[in-house]
Parts: structure tokens; C-alpha cells; sequence
């Protein structure tokens, strides 16, 4: 097994059992070098799974760069104070990334300019759907003789604001009407027909939404989704390799289509397992035992919380 240090010289140590996947890592074949990222959100302490993902981009990155984004689009929900805790363990874990830190907060009109194109398009409408109302139509919709499918996050957005006409669109928004942004997922695919991406895992995947429908790009009060803000960051700081946990795999059918419309770069994909406890369970945020800095003031080193996730000399938790 291959070691490598970082610029401290810290020995990192690929997970125990880990075999590389030939096309993410140290692909000679490409004529750049590999660039990944890390992406956190502020929103509470890392947890042992960010550390498993952040040791896992970095190990990606090792014949390029390794970028840190924070992704604090949500600034009702972020913290100052998680941001400045984020730095603080992924520098204790013995990682470095490039600088600046891009930080999704500064870059709202960037994000603006995309969904105006969109707009124009023709692929965005406006959605004045509370969540009651939608669980009410979804619930009416499954007694019809034909309900729509579940979806990979519940039941699909029915479509009720996408049948309204133009004018009471622009009469609703122009009252003051909470809405938000929808991609209409029909005419997106018509439009950018055929699309495929690649990973490391599953090879060449054809991209659909029929999993996950009609997503939301923005809110009346928040300038960009997650899907938007992270396909958009990822053009704009050239991040070639895409690594992240394997609950977002469905969501990387939005972003190809995004990227089509919109006219960005497509990276290679790596989504990787989840990091589970001894209960099985994915480890979250919630879990205030298990993170990072809980583990840091119960005095272990980070050669130990390294080795717990399987980046070091210690067994595979």
C-alpha cells in the first residue's frame, strides 16, 4: 500500500482494503492535473464522515490541487463559528487546500446571472406552492387511478404551478407572492436531449430526472439551490473530479442537465460509500458524539480519528 504526506510531512495513509479507481487518480491521460474539493456547510461540527470525505478528495488530489468551498447559500441556518471550526479540523487532520477559501455567501449575483438564463431559456416557472399544499395535491394524486411515482426524495412535485398561464404567473410575483424556482424537467431533457456523465464507480450513466422531477433552483428569499451553487462553483473554479458521498449520486443527473443548459464544464464524478457506526447508521451532524472536535477534546490525536475512518494504521472501523 502507498503512503503520502502532506506538505507537514504527515504520513496519510489510504484506507485500509481501499483500491484506487484507475480513472480518479492520477489519470495521466488527462491534460490537466486532477483538481477536487471539499465542500462543508457551515451548520454544525464536521462529523467522522466529513472526515472519511475530506481524507478521500485529498487522496484524489494527490498528483493536483485539493480545493476547500464552503457552501453557506443558507445563511439562516450557517454560523460563523461552524466556519471557523471547519478550518480549525480539517488543519488538525494534517490537510491543506488552496487558497483563497470560496465561499458560496460572497457569489449571490453570480448565481443570479445563471438562473436569468435560465429564465430565459424557458426551463424555470415559478412555484407558489406552500408545503402543505403540495403534501394535500400529492395526497389527492394518490388516489387517482394513476399516481405518480415516488421519487428519490418522496413522492415528485405534481406540477400544479408549472399548468399556470403566463399572466397570473407575473400577477402573483408581482403581488409579493412567496414562490419558488422550479426546473421544468420535461422541457430541460427536451431540450439538451441526450446526456451522459461518467464515474468512477458505475462507469458512463445516462442522465435523467425522473427521480427527482421538478427541482427547486431558488427561492424568493435565497438566490440559488444547492444544485445551481454547486454545478455553477464547480465550472467556475475548474474542479475536474467530483467527490462525494453516494446519497448525492441522483442528484448529478440535475447538475449534467445544468451544465447543458448553461454551457459548463462536465467533471468526472467519484461518489463514494457512507461512513456508518456500529448501529449501521450514516453518522450526521446531530451526532455530537462523533465529531470531529468532540473526539479532539476527549484527547484523541488525529493520527486516531484518521485511522477510525481507515486513513492510517489502524483498522477499518
Amino acid at each position: 500500500m502507498v503512503e503520502s504526506r502532506n506538505r507537514k510531512g504527515m504520513v496519510l495513509s489510504p484506507p485500509h482494503g481501499h483500491k484506487p479507481a484507475a480513472n480518479a487518480i492520477l489519470d495521466m491521460t488527462q491534460p490537466r492535473p486532477t483538481v477536487t474539493r471539499f465542500a462543508p456547510s457551515p451548520t454544525g461540527y464536521l462529523h467522522l464522515g466529513h472526515a472519511y470525505s475530506a481524507l478521500f478528495t485529498w487522496e484524489q488530489a494527490l498528483s493536483g490541487q485539493m480545493l476547500l468551498r464552503i457552501e453557506d447559500i443558507d445563511t439562516s441556518r450557517c454560523k460563523p463559528a461552524f466556519d471557523t471550526a471547519i478550518l480549525e479540523d480539517l488543519a488538525w487532520l494534517g490537510l491543506e487546500w488552496e487558497q483563497p477559501v470560496r465561499r458560496q455567501s460572497e457569489h449571490f449575483d453570480e448565481y443570479a446571472r445563471a438562473l436569468k438564463q435560465l429564465e430565459d431559456r424557458g426551463v424555470l416557472y415559478p412555484c407558489f406552492c406552500s408545503r402543505r399544499q403540495i403534501r394535500a395535491e400529492i395526497k389527492k394524486s394518490a388516489t387517482a387511478p394513476h399516481p405518480p411515482a415516488p421519487g428519490e426524495e418522496g413522492p415528485l412535485y405534481p406540477g400544479t404551478c408549472r399548468r399556470l398561464v403566463d399572466s397570473e404567473r407575473h400577477r402573483r410575483r408581482e403581488s409579493g407572492d412567496a414562490f419558488a424556482l422550479r426546473l421544468d424537467s420535461a422541457k430541460a431533457m427536451e431540450m439538451t436531449g441526450p446526456l451522459i456523465w461518467s464515474d468512477a464507480e458505475k462507469g458512463d450513466v445516462k442522465a435523467t430526472l425522473d427521480r427527482l422531477g421538478d427541482v427547486v433552483l431558488a427561492r424568493k428569499e435565497t438566490p440559488a439551490s444547492y444544485h445551481l451553487a454547486v454545478t455553477l462553483d464547480d465550472h467556475l473554479q475548474g474542479v475536474s473530479l467530483v467527490t462525494r458521498g453516494d446519497d448525492l449520486f441522483q442528484s448529478t443527473h440535475v447538475h449534467r442537465v445544468l451544465q447543458a443548459l448553461l454551457g459548463l464544464d462536465t467533471p468526472r464524478y467519484h461518489h463514494h460509500r457512507l461512513l456508518t457506526g456500529g448501529d449501521g447508521q450514516r453518522f450526521a451532524k446531530r451526532d455530537q458524539s462523533q465529531t470531529i472536535r468532540s473526539l479532539r477534546e476527549a484527547g484523541k490525536t488525529a493520527d486516531e480519528v484518521r485511522a477510525m475512518v481507515g486513513y492510517g494504521d489502524g483498522d477499518t472501523p
